[in-house]
């Protein structure tokens, strides 16, 4: 990583066991990640807490990824946003709503999550740089 201070990812997703899987690839790349299962639950950290990246799935209870984003442009407008999901149709819809969010279809290598990772957080210090 480019920066000195550990980047801070935020996981949304509603599967338990792949939220565990994710979670613990993306500590293993050297990120602070904080993980939920819930885009409900994903609002009030977004408040307290700065993240370089929302990582969330976009098919969830309550709270769709893609409002879980609006929702993060308000309240968290640095925060950049990345999608994960199984559903080709919804990352059709999720172009759409959030065209700057990158959409990473299941099934995925780890070490391609964590690739498209430093390529959004990388593009996010580079808008920083200049």
């Amino acid at each position: 990583m480019t920066e000195t201070t550990t980047q801070r990812i935020l996981l949304a997703e509603d599967d338990d066991a792949m939220r565990v899987y994710l979670e613990r690839a993306l500590v293993n790349a050297g990120y602070t990640v904080d993980s939920v299962d819930r885009g409900t639950a994903a609002i009030p950290l977004l408040e307290e807490c700065e993240y370089d990246l929302l990582l969330s799935d976009i098919v969830m209870p309550e709270m769709d990824g893609i409002e879980l984003a609006q929702r993060c442009n308000e309240v968290s407008p640095h925060t950049k946003v990345m999608f994960i999901t199984g559903f080709a149709a919804v990352t059709l819809k999720a172009s759409r709503e959030q065209p700057h969010a990158k959409v990473l279809s299941k099934p995925f290598h780890l070490r391609d999550l964590v690739l498209e990772v430093e390529r959004v957080l990388d593009d996010r210090i580079s808008a920083r740089l200049q």
